[in-house]
């Protein structure tokens, strides 16, 4: 057993408002240079749809995640004499018209406009080109709020063996927001298809990470990751991705995207998993058995031995103590009501979901969704659980309809408890909970607070091999590059390397021009 420690994640789509919150600021924040205008590391997609890039979820297309052949994992893309053959030409990179053509608008076309009987118009043009566009055809959140006609929509991958031609006839049937960000798996496809061996899983904390020295720009990383959430950045070469805030993770804080969520619906702890399982769980044959496999890779931070291995491996005891603390673990294993995106990708991701309740409490009530017995049925719901479960557990439709059922068995049971002044403890042991699971559930999931929802230990640097204090005597602080520094060309100062942009700082210095006075003037 070779225990490891990994920050992850949940997000609550029960709660998600769709608000994009998180994509702001995390564009503010790391994306908001020249070479990656295109690019958000944190999306949020509206579903029934397509999504961003275009048809990300479709492998047969993109040729993302790992693939078994034989009973051995391989990229999907091919062994590695097919990447080297397609190094050149890679048939699998998506273009910028899959993701979209930023743009922005001319506005000092409002400003300058002449006084006319017509309302100026601010024209888009493009921030790659600068020319000017006749037409926006795409955006990162072209199908916000059901955009667009059904038939493009229709295309979205999770629709697999759901009749949609009825959904279809009913525009409005259903949505739900689905936030994305970079999984940091378990068994990532990108570190597999980096031809230069720039993209690593940091050992402490499981944050996947490109070495920008290292990179080189081949760009089989951007086609081997399934989710799309590697991008290239032309104006330095290099390819990017989601860091997981690492500098704030590193400290004790939680990711930007985590932090300004309106919704409360994100939430970061620590999971310990046993290393040695990963290749086993990965190499499952049965796509659905992928998800409880790789639940069989987490370890339980309560048992004396994995805390006795977990120590052996350099664990330090307040990620221990986290661990036992974490509410990733409990809604992942305790209560097993958050599910990985799309297991049958095989690279294990480490972002969870909770798959969203319907509108459906005014419904029941009006008779218009069955009822077994005070439960409605999770099958009667507007979201088919079939579509829940191409998303989430690889078409396995028990464990969302488990975790469905739990979250109204939660809510009839607050109801009974604080309207009816009576709790109902029948409807807990249908779906196999205690109250004290339930009061749990409730604190975490409902109530949400800051401390319960972020527990983030911090990093251990002095036990890292850095010997920052040696450098400093002889080099100084410098960036934290130590002796690395900017000045002497080897190691840029900024986090993603490449030329600093060339953008201008607002605002900018305006030299006026004095009047020379009447006498002066006069004079010459």
């Amino acid at each position: 057993m070779k225990v490891r420690a990994q920050i992850g994640k949940v997000l609550n789509l029960d709660k998600c408002i769709g608000c994009h919150t998180c994509s702001v600021t995390c564009k503010n924040v790391w994306t908001s240079r020249e070479g990656m205008e295109y690019a958000w590391f944190n999306n949020v997609e509206t579903k029934p749809g397509i999504g961003y890039p275009k048809d990300w979820e479709n492998q047969d297309k993109w040729k993302g995640g790992w693939s078994l052949r034989k009973g051995d994992l391989q990229p999907k893309a091919g062994g590695k004499w097919r990447i080297f053959a397609n190094l050149f030409a890679n048939p699998d990179l998506p273009g910028i018209d899959d993701y979209y053509e930023p743009f922005n608008y001319d506005y000092q076309r409002l400003h300058n406009a002449p006084d006319s009987k017509h309302q100026p118009v601010a024209k888009p043009f493009s921030a790659l080109t600068g020319q000017p566009m006749d037409k926006i055809e795409w955006g990162p959140n072209w199908e916000e709020i059901l955009g667009g006609e059904f038939a493009k929509r229709s295309k979205d991958y999770n629709f697999k063996d759901v009749e949609k031609q009825m959904y279809g006839q009913f525009e409005n049937t259903f949505m739900m927001y689905l936030p994305r960000l970079c999984e940091h798996c378990l068994n990532p496809t990108c570190v597999a298809s980096c031809p230069s061996g720039a993209i690593y899983k940091r050992e402490e904390d499981g944050i996947v990470l490109i070495d920008q020295d290292k990179c080189r720009g081949w760009r089989m990383c951007v086609s081997g990751c399934p989710y799309k959430k590697i991008y290239y950045n032309w104006q330095s070469g290099k390819s990017e991705k989601c860091t997981f805030c690492f500098p704030r993770i590193e400290v004790g804080q939680p990711t930007v995207c985590s932090e300004t969520c309106v919704g409360r619906i994100r939430y970061l702890g620590v999971v310990l998993y046993d290393a040695d399982l990963i290749k086993e769980a990965a190499s499952t044959a049965s796509e659905q058995d992928l998800y409880e496999q790789q639940m069989r890779i987490f370890l339980d931070p309560h048992d004396p031995a994995v805390i006795e291995a977990a120590r052996k491996e350099g664990i330090p005891d307040d990620w221990l103590e986290a661990a036992k603390r974490s509410a990733v673990y409990k809604m992942a294993m305790d209560w097993k009501v958050a599910f990985p995106l799309h297991p049958e990708y095989r690279t294990l991701p480490m972002v969870w979901y909770i798959p969203p309740l319907s509108p459906i409490q005014s419904a029941a009530d009006a008779g218009a969704i069955e009822t077994n017995g005070l439960i409605p049925d999770v099958k009667s719901l507007r979201i088919p659980v079939k579509y829940l479960a191409n998303m989430l557990t690889a078409g396995d439709e028990r464990p969302v309809i488990k975790a469905l059922e739990r979250m109204l068995a939660m809510r009839h049971f607050k109801r009974s408890q604080t309207v009816d002044g009576e709790p109902d403890y029948s409807v807990l042991e249908r779906v196999g909970l205690s109250e004290e699971m339930v009061e749990d559930m409730y604190r975490i999931m409902a109530i949400a607070n800051y401390e319960d929802r972020f527990d983030i230990p911090t990093a251990k640097r002095e036990l890292s091999l850095d010997d920052a204090y040696g450098e400093r005597a002889g080099c100084g602080f410098s960036f934290g590059d130590g002796c690395q520094t900017a000045s002497t060309g080897s190691t840029p100062t900024d986090i993603f390397g490449g030329k600093r942009a060339s953008r201008r700082a607002f605002p900018a210095k305006v030299e006026f021009k004095t009047r020379k006075p009447e006498t002066e003037r006069e004079e010459s």
